[in-house]
């Protein structure tokens, strides 16, 4: 169950080296609303470290803008190209080390979980997300972008706050003997 909050703003970044979306949620109590979303468009830079200065210039503005109090960020796929994962990595970092230069506290999720957890199927299409999202939101269609990426960085921010009130297994286990070796007390 999702544990009703005050207000609480959610900023949910899919990183790229191309075009990076984001989406800002706000939840008040257990509810959810879409507040933005678009894309940081990297396109015009030739540079890669261009690239990462304008991310830097961006995520900052929009931490700035929004306020948000989480960062919910899309993990990097790994591809075959080591060097496009490379890229990857930096953009996500460079999102990363913003937040973290404002004390927002980050979580990543992989691809699938958050295909999952928006459409219940972790193969699902871009627009199957984006659909399911428009839905869920109650947003007008008018307000879906171009670019997909913006409802994937909403769908990294809404992922986040389905998670919100799970407990997290904070010791990892591998195997039943390492769980019996940490947890004496739970065993007869």
């Amino acid at each position: 169950m999702i544990q009703p909050v005050k207000e609480k703003i959610i900023l949910g970044i899919d990183p790229g080296t191309t075009i990076m979306g984001y989406g800002i949620l706000r939840v008040k109590g257990t509810k959810p609303e879409m507040i933005a979303m678009g894309i940081i468009d990297l396109r015009k830079f030739a540079n890669h470290y261009l690239k990462l200065r304008h991310i830097h210039e961006r995520v900052l503005s929009i931490i700035e803008s929004y306020l948000p109090d989480e960062l919910a960020i899309e993990a990097p796929f790994f591809g075959k190209n080591v060097q496009s994962m490379l890229k990857l990595g930096r953009a996500q970092g460079v999102a990363m080390a913003v937040a973290l230069s404002r004390d927002i506290p980050i979580t990543e999720y992989a691809p699938l979980k958050i295909k999952m957890a928006i459409t219940g199927n972790g193969q699902a299409s871009k627009e199957q997300v984006a659909d399911m999202l428009q839905r869920m939101l109650h947003f007008p269609k008018e307000d879906m972008p171009v670019f997909m990426d913006a409802t994937d960085g909403l769908a990294a921010a809404y992922c986040h706050f389905l998670q919100m009130g799970r407990p997290t297994m904070e010791k990892g286990y591998s195997s039943w003997k390492d769980f019996i070796a940490k947890n004496p007390d739970k065993v007869k």
